[in-house]
Parts: C-alpha cells; structure tokens; sequence
C-alpha cells in the first residue's frame, strides 16, 4: 500500500543536452523559493537521458511522496512558456540522449496507455502566466524526445502507483545567453523571467480545484 502523499510540491529540470552549456530548464527552476503557496518545493536536476532520467523520478516521487509534480524542459525555438497537455507513449529521437541512446519508434511503456493528459489545471497555468505579463500558451505536442518520455512516465506512474497525484510538464525557451551563434530572430528569455513563470504556473496548479473554462486550441 503506497503512503500518502506529503503535501509538497517536486519540480524536476534537465541537464544541458545538444550540445548546449546551459539548460535554461533546470537554472529556473534553481531559482524557485523554497515555498510556493504554502507547500514545500522539493528541486531535481534530472539527466537527459530517456532511462536514467526516468529512473531519477520514479526515485524521488517515491522518496517525496508530492501531492503535485512539475517537470521542465527545454523546447528551443518557442518564443513562449508552454504547458504541455499530453504525452504519449513514444520514444523517437532525432539525436542521442546523453548517454547515447537513440530509439527509434519505440514505445515508453509496454503496458501504458497510448497517452496520457496531465493531470494539471494546464489552462489556469498558462492564464497565470499570461496574467503576469509573460508569454504563455498551452501546447498540444511535447515531442518525442526525452522531455515527452519524462511526462508520460510521471503521469503513467500516477495513473498506476501514486494516484490522486497532480502532474505535467512545462517548457521554457533559449535563454537569452543560448542565442548567441543562432539564426537571427532566435526566440529567447531570461531564466528570472522563467523562474517567475513558473512560480506563478505553480501557485495556479495548488490554487486551482478545476481547470479554466477557455478554449486554448489550435488549428494546426
């Protein structure tokens, strides 16, 4: 029988991937309080890679018990923060995690369903953010790399081990350092400017009993 959640709050970031010195994921995510709405704040720098990176939140979401889990990942090219709203099962990746696996149409989860929706109040998160004046929108694909493989395992894992258990992911830009050698026009931010996003999406996740009545679709 599985204990009860703690009541905290576990926000996962990655490590730098592709090359890249920096991830702007986890250097926000660094930057959050230690308390946000009254709960503990709990900070995991994951590794890019599709097995361990698993492996190191199955661990902590066990050891922490959170009644939320937030994951953070770095999405460059995308002007806005974006929450994602579902994650499916598979693995394919266009270059190497940093342990240097590359799998190719594979699925995450055997015995998992096709995809998962977070369990997160998505749309109240991204009105949060918006509302502070940061650009926000609610995404509809997180990829099929490893942050996509991260998100249908935490909420694979909730759906069979931890539930009642409130989870997602969020994706942030370059930040601005990261633009330096890119295409001019490279769509970059701050990581305070990240950071605060995130507090705020976060804020929106413990306050929210029911997700925002808003249409954020899109047609393509």
């Amino acid at each position: 029988m599985s204990a009860k959640p703690s009541g905290g709050i576990l926000v996962t970031g990655f490590d730098p991937f592709g090359g890249e010195s920096v991830n702007p994921a986890y250097e926000a995510v660094r930057l959050l309080p230690d308390r946000i709405a009254g709960r503990r704040v709990t900070r995991l720098e994951v590794p890019t890679a599709f097995t361990r990176g698993a492996t190191a939140v199955e661990d902590a979401m066990e050891r922490e018990r959170p009644d939320i889990v937030v994951c953070v990942g770095q999405a460059g090219g995308r002007s806005a923060i974006t929450v994602e709203r579902v994650a499916i099962n598979l693995a394919e990746a266009s270059i190497p995690d940093n342990d240097g696996e590359r799998p190719n149409g594979t699925p995450l989860r055997a015995d998992g369903d096709t995809a998962y929706f977070a369990s997160l109040p998505v749309k109240a998160m991204v009105r949060a953010i918006n509302d502070h004046g940061i650009p926000a929108a609610l995404s509809y694909t997180a990829g099929t790399y490893v942050c996509n493989a991260l998100m249908y395992t935490v909420l694979y894992l909730i759906d069979r081990r931890f539930p009642g258990v409130k989870g997602g992911f969020i994706h942030v830009p370059f930040a601005v350092g990261q633009g330096v050698g890119k295409p001019n026009g490279t769509p970059t931010m701050e990581i305070t400017t990240m950071a605060r996003a995130l507090e705020f999406a976060i804020e929106a996740a413990v306050g929210a009993d029911d997700d925002a009545d808003e249409i954020m679709g899109t047609t393509h």
